[in-house]
């Protein structure tokens, strides 16, 4: 056997012994995961900073501080999510009990991404760890310094023949795939989420697939003028603020009515001079572009002369230090690759529109994105959004707060992805819900069985109508 086949045979043997299933091993794991990271700080501060270029404070807030507050309260709620859940029965099953177990799927695979590489490999560990699973941990080989960190970390402080790391290329993700798993947890494109999912298909392997998409800020008009500048604030610190674009729940592009378009490009360009200075290039508060493929990548979305006509604001690019200035453009050719795919980078296109209702048709004519942020005061309007609108989530007034809240669901729809985690769903993800019932041997119901007559059908028709009484009256010979 290779490599992969002999850590998956460790993996699937320390899951049959049971250990995984105590209360006790995965608290030890959730307190040993807290240990990991206050004690490597520094490390994965220096391992971010050369993968993305990102400063310790993004570090801490997106990725460290994160992660430590979801061990922390996985950690606190543990034994309530770990509780067996009475259930009522129907007084038709009497004398009976019910209830739902949730038992750990087994060995589970999670892939992770490059973009939040501690943050998008951690996150899901929890859930898989708090469900008592066994884990195999695949980071993303492009996020090189923070790929190693992690395989080198987690063996000297969590259970290492329950919980692994496999690091390597596109041909040691296809030997994974091709594994049995109980469970996958991918994060990443949806081009190579559709590979997941036919890989996991072989094996009728359930998955999650937590991709993206093209998230849009609707902004409607906002009357206060520290409520626009609230707003424009948080929507630079939702596009740019984090890893610099390159991430699945950023703002993709705006829309706004035409006659506020001038005004929220000046309000932009002010906002990003004040967050990155006169020279972005040289603030130390922005993300660098990952590698010179997603570069050249961006590069050539900009290159479309079409889109070149519509650039506001921004524009620079370093290729030698991988650097692409926020950058911000108007209305341009809705059917540029920039406005049909992901952009997932420094590049904020605004689209104007007559009237802001038509932000709901313009979202619907395309496929439904992980997150719809929405800025407006009108109570009216919201509920059309939520009603009129389909999305992973829907977030109004701000942007990106979504995934520091442990007791919502984070995951996407369709194309943005396929089931959720975070806090008390990353436990339901990684759990299977056994129903359990438990009858008595009193009090058998003989309508059950054959030979079927009217009288049997007669008891069916009540029983599954609920008629207690006259199902009664039916056994007292009272009713016909």
């Amino acid at each position: 056997m290779g490599e992969i086949e002999d850590k998956l045979a460790e993996l699937r043997q320390t899951f049959r012994s049971g250990i995984t299933k105590s209360v006790a091993w995965r608290k030890n794991q959730l307190r040993a995961l807290i240990e990991l990271l206050q004690d490597n700080e520094d490390k994965i501060f220096k391992a971010l900073h050369q993968d993305l270029g990102k400063h310790p404070v993004e570090t801490y807030r997106d990725e460290i501080g994160l992660i430590k507050k979801s061990a922390k309260y996985a950690l606190s709620c543990l034994d309530k999510w770990m509780a067996p859940k009475k259930r009522r029965l129907p007084l038709l099953f009497f004398p009976a009990s019910g209830e739902v177990v949730s038992e750990p799927f087994g060995v589970v695979l999670i892939c992770s991404a490059w973009n939040f590489p501690i943050n998008l490999a951690l996150e899901p560990l929890i859930g898989a760890i708090a469900a008592g699973n066994t884990v195999m941990l695949k980071p993303s080989e492009l996020a090189v310094e923070c790929a190693s960190f992690l395989a080198e970390t987690i063996p000297l402080y969590l259970d290492c023949k329950a919980i692994k790391v496999t690091n390597g290329g596109v041909d040691v993700c296809e030997q994974l795939l091709q594994q049995k798993w109980n469970k996958i947890f991918f994060t990443g494109s949806p081009r190579v989420g559709s590979i997941v999912m036919s890989a996991a298909a072989k094996h009728l392997t359930p998955v999650t697939l937590e991709l993206g998409g093209k998230c849009p800020a609707i902004l409607d008009t906002l009357s206060s003028p520290l409520d626009i500048k609230v707003t424009v604030k948080r929507i630079i610190g939702g596009k740019f603020a984090s890893c610099n674009g390159q991430v699945c729940i950023g703002v993709d592009y705006i829309l706004v009515e035409k006659k506020f378009a001038a005004t929220l490009i000046e309000l932009l360009k002010t906002t990003i001079k004040k967050f990155y200075g006169e020279n972005p290039k040289d603030s130390k508060s922005i993300s660098r572009i990952i590698n010179e493929y997603h570069f050249e990548r961006l590069r050539k979305l900009l290159e479309d002369p079409l889109v070149a006509d519509a650039i506001v604001h921004g524009g620079l690019l370093d290729k030698e230090n991988l650097f692409i200035e926020p950058t911000i453009l108007l209305d341009p050719p809705l059917d540029a690759e920039i406005m049909t795919e992901e952009i997932f980078g420094p590049i904020l296109p605004i689209i104007t529109l007559n009237n802001i209702q038509e932000s709901i048709e313009f979202i619907n004519s395309r496929p439904k994105p992980l997150v719809i942020y929405a800025f407006t005061k009108d109570e009216t309007f919201k509920k059309q959004i939520v009603s009129g609108t389909s999305s992973g989530s829907l977030i109004f007034n701000d942007t990106l707060v979504q995934q520091l809240c442990d007791v919502l669901p984070f995951g996407g729809v369709g194309q943005s992805g396929i089931g959720r985690y975070h806090g008390h769903y990353s436990f339901e993800t990684f759990s299977h819900e056994k129903a359990i019932m438990q009858r008595s041997f009193f009090l058998e119901l003989e309508p059950r069985y054959p030979p079927w007559n009217d009288f049997k059908m007669k008891f069916l028709r009540l029983a599954y109508d609920f008629d207690y009484f006259n199902l009664l009256l039916l056994l007292l010979g009272l009713k016909r």
